[in-house]
């Protein structure tokens, strides 16, 4: 049988954890395949919505967050990023991240359905349920947004700066040697009936004493994406896109440079009107992003949209009352700033947390990214433009710590998936808190390692060739006009 690709989380650590004792089973698995007619129409309507996330979402949210003069420049970076990876991502960038690699799997995929080479309306990829699958385009276009948003995300840092040719040469290379393989490590497995299949393989050879079947079966079964293997747990993206893109912001808006006048000019932001139509637009694609990465349309789509409600909330609340009690205001900027952190910690926990464990997540990501944007940054001299790494990264962090204690039934989780113990069913596996946090600690500490010292590779290439930054007079004139020859408002 093919390997399917699964994207998502539920099950993430069954490759790391042993099977139950049972009984062998006496004949190999088998199943059939049905695709739900509910399932394929929402994750089509998720699709959409993460696209509104980008587009008009976040290019709106960060164009707000500028000055007049280069509002234009974002929304054309965030809209150009979105249709450039789109075409890559069904030349080679899905290949990459969803299939095989051979020798180099633990780390990326292969080239086997470059141009979707063998995909077809008849072509299917496995959800969480077994049985249960869907066709490999709407799996294919849901993924696509992913792939579109990470980079998207990462512009913010070195807004009002950075040249437009570069940023396109440097994205096509990020999303390339980052991105999938990094969606790859950690989102790669085969699904639940390649793991029955394999785990029942597996018994009957032990009981039968075949030693190199048993062997053979093992490896099938642990022929994972690295972090995947590791038993990390990542719902909706939490290390994929937020953390990976968060450092990649923090290396590039550290080696491109602060903005001229940063510290002794007036930069405030344009139009915070734009922002929170913005913020509200990501909100609500959010929905789309977080519940759609369950892929099927049941119980656990209907708990990551509670969570993605409330998380959100704690955390604009919090960042609110903080900013409140510390500074003398509540601001809307840092109200939809808490609430775009909530969304953030929430990704990589959505379908795992229960709706209380949501709202202390929320609650701790709203504080600690308020704290790190309104002192830790001006401490640092850290011109992040638009608080990429202290809202991306750091909630990232948080979310996807927090993720490894919040799955637990104890605390409202919807506990550990495991698939293995009784081969074609999925049961909850003993939780163990040591293993669980450790292992989303490793996945937090590779991610910022792989994305941090990579992206920089990428940014000192880059450089080299072809330059990062506009000249001065450019940068003060704006980005507008000087890299687009239009204006974002004619009076």
């Amino acid at each position: 049988m093919l390997k399917n690709s699964l994207m998502g989380a539920a099950g993430a650590a069954l490759a790391a954890m042993p099977a139950l004792a049972q009984d062998a089973p006496t004949a190999p698995y088998t199943y059939e395949t049905v695709v739900h007619g509910g399932d394929v129409a929402w994750m089509s309507i998720s699709t959409i919505l993460v696209l509104l996330m980008i587009v008009p979402g976040l290019a709106l949210f960060y164009g707000g967050l500028v000055r007049t003069k280069n509002m234009l420049s974002v929304l054309t970076q965030v809209f150009a990023i979105t249709a450039v990876v789109a075409i890559i991502w069904v030349t080679y960038g899905y290949s990459l991240a969803f299939t095989d690699g051979g020798s180099w799997n633990t780390f990326v995929g292969g080239f086997s359905k470059a141009f979707l080479s063998g995909v077809d309306t008849t072509t299917l990829v496995a959800t969480f349920t077994n049985g249960v699958y869907l066709p490999e385009y709407t799996f294919i276009a849901f993924q696509m947004t992913f792939a579109c948003i990470t980079p998207a995300l990462i512009v913010g840092a070195f807004a009002e700066r950075v040249k437009f040719s570069s940023l396109l040469v440097f994205v096509v290379l990020w999303v390339t040697f980052i991105y999938f393989p990094m969606a790859h490590m950690v989102w790669w497995w085969g699904g639940p009936d390649y793991l029955a299949q394999e785990q029942t393989a597996k018994l009957i050879a032990e009981a039968a004493g075949d030693t190199a079947a048993a062997e053979a079966a093992a490896a099938n079964l642990a022929a994972n994406g690295l972090i995947w293997n590791w038993g990390a747990l990542d719902f909706a993206g939490g290390t994929v896109v937020h953390i990976n893109a968060g450092i990649a912001g923090l290396v590039g808006c550290l080696i491109i440079g602060r903005r001229v006048g940063y510290g002794k000019e007036n930069m405030t932001p344009h139009s915070l009107t734009m922002t929170m139509i913005g913020a509200a637009l990501l909100w609500v694609g959010w929905f789309g992003f977080n519940a759609g990465s369950n892929l099927e349309a049941n119980s656990i789509t209907a708990l990551a949209i509670v969570n993605t409600f409330v998380a959100a909330g704690a955390a604009g609340v919090a960042w609110m009352f903080a900013e409140w009690l510390l500074r003398g205001h509540p601001s809307l900027l840092g109200l939809v700033s808490g609430v775009v952190a909530g969304l953030v910690a929430i990704t990589p926990a959505a379908g795992f947390a229960g709706p209380m464990g949501s709202i202390v997540l929320g609650l701790i990501a709203g504080v600690a990214c308020f704290f790190f944007v309104a002192y830790a940054k001006n401490a640092l001299k850290l011109d992040d433009t638009l608080d990429v790494f202290g809202i991306h990264c750091l909630g990232g962090i948080i979310g996807a710590i927090g993720t490894g204690i919040l799955v637990n039934p104890a605390l409202g989780g919807a506990g550990v998936p495991d698939y293995l113990s009784v081969p074609g069913t999925l049961q909850i596996a003993p939780y163990d808190f040591g293993f669980m946090v450790t292992a989303q600690i490793k996945a937090v500490l590779f991610t910022l390692v792989f994305s941090g010292v990579g992206s920089a590779i990428l940014f000192y290439i880059v450089k080299a060739l072809f330059g990062l930054r506009v000249k001065e007079e450019v940068e003060r004139e704006g980005l507008d006009v000087a890299e687009h020859g239009e204006r974002a408002y004619n009076y």
